[in-house]
């Protein structure tokens, strides 16, 4: 069985400057506007205390992204901030001048007109783009990698996107998108990953990711943890990431959390770059071929890969059994403990914490996170039952065992 690989962060400092991006102030103008949606509501936090007494933890949080906006994902907190954010300084207003019935208005039709918003994806973030540029009255183009789902390309389709299948990985598809979006006429890519020359719309996408973290810190609150010990976030390109890294340090800069960052084995270009430790990030090529398909990214974002390089504590390099047996336990919990519905992208955490908690090969690296009874662990399920019949087949069927 192929194990997990991880490394502490031993990546030369930088000035830091990208930290300012994910401020309180930034991610507050975000969590205004998801608001101002009719369909907006405050995902729960599943509170797996028998689990985390199973596991010798003081609690485990779990944010549950399956119910963001009746779309299974947490992904159109960031594409629909940023496509707000956009026709904002398109307008040149601010985005707090931009309520929802506004921007669903003729009204609004008759001052901006229509642009066409491309992107890349394995499912949920084009699927949240569609979905805001159907209500926005705009157009959206969507490119999936190879090995995308039919399940998936179907529910980008029915928000009325132009989607479709490539032959080629996931990066390829964003160049695509980057391309058609510069030779079509108010054409933008809105893509949660950034390079040279294209780094305020992913930054926008990161804010808007903030509002899921600024729930937490609420809901975390009222069950009386003050602050999260420890924070496993996974990463596809790192924009969630570096999101939650960069709020949680600015809330709390005396005295953060651990932060662990988990990436599929297939495109572990963080890792491969925490491993490296020379500051400069690494690029995963090929087919990318997981069961993580959130994750399958190769090539990280440039503004995440600043926050992490400074503020993430460990990366580690997760084989697909790692998911699926995380979905296995979310999906049959202790009993008392709530039932989360938790798809490949979203149930590595569950998969990672248990692994570190009660295998023996993992026992450094629990020493040197310091997990232990009095940890107070925040997780965030990201994507719910996104592809029915892949969870089937892992849920009951056994697909990627453990041994």
């Amino acid at each position: 069985m192929n194990q997990m690989k991880w490394t502490m962060n031993h990546l030369p400092k930088s000035e830091d400057k990208r930290l300012e991006i994910m401020s309180q102030k930034h991610v507050e103008k975000a969590r205004r506007f998801h608001e101002g949606f009719p369909q907006y509501a405050i995902t729960p936090l599943a509170n797996l205390s028998h689990m985390a007494g199973f596991l010798g933890l003081g609690g485990i949080y779990l944010k549950d992204e399956r119910w963001r906006f009746g779309l299974q994902a947490f992904k159109v907190l960031g594409g629909s901030f940023a496509m707000a954010r956009y026709i904002a300084e398109e307008m040149d207003k601010d985005v707090s001048e931009l309520s929802y019935n506004y921007l669903t208005s003729d009204h609004f039709k008759e001052d901006f007109g229509q642009a066409t918003f491309f992107t890349a994806t394995d499912g949920n973030h084009g699927r949240g783009v569609a979905w805001a540029a159907h209500r926005l009255h705009q157009k959206a183009v969507v490119h999936m990698p190879k090995g995308s789902t039919k399940t998936r390309f179907e529910n980008i389709r029915k928000e009325g996107a132009q989607v479709t299948i490539e032959e080629v990985n996931y990066d390829e598809c964003v160049r695509m998108a980057a391309a058609e979006a510069e030779q079509t006429k108010h054409g933008v890519i809105v893509q949660d990953t950034a390079w040279e020359g294209y780094e305020k719309i992913p930054s926008w996408i990161m804010q808007g990711y903030g509002t899921l973290a600024s729930e937490a810190v609420e809901q975390l609150q009222e069950v009386e943890v003050n602050r999260p010990s420890h924070i496993f976030v996974q990463a596809g390109v790192g924009s969630l990431a570096g999101s939650i890294v960069g709020y949680f340090t600015n809330r709390y800069p005396e005295n953060p959390p651990k932060f662990i960052i988990m990436e599929a084995g297939a495109a572990d270009c963080l890792y491969r770059s925490a491993v490296a430790a020379d500051g400069e990030p690494r690029i995963v090529t090929g087919d990318l071929k997981t069961i993580m398909a959130g994750l399958a990214c190769g090539e990280p974002n440039t503004i995440s890969w600043d926050i992490l390089r400074n503020h993430a504590d460990c990366f580690i390099s997760c084989p697909d059994w790692v998911s699926a047996k995380g979905m296995r336990m979310l999906a049959s919990p202790l009993k008392g403990d709530p039932q989360v519905i938790s798809g490949e992208s979203g149930a590595v955490g569950m998969g990672v914490l248990d692994c570190i908690m009660t295998d023996p090969a993992y026992a450094e690296l629990k020493e040197k996170l310091g997990l232990g009874k009095n940890s107070h662990v925040l997780m965030l399920s990201t994507e719910g039952n996104t592809d029915p019949n892949r969870y089937r087949e892992v849920v009951w069927d056994g697909l990627y065992p453990t041994v």
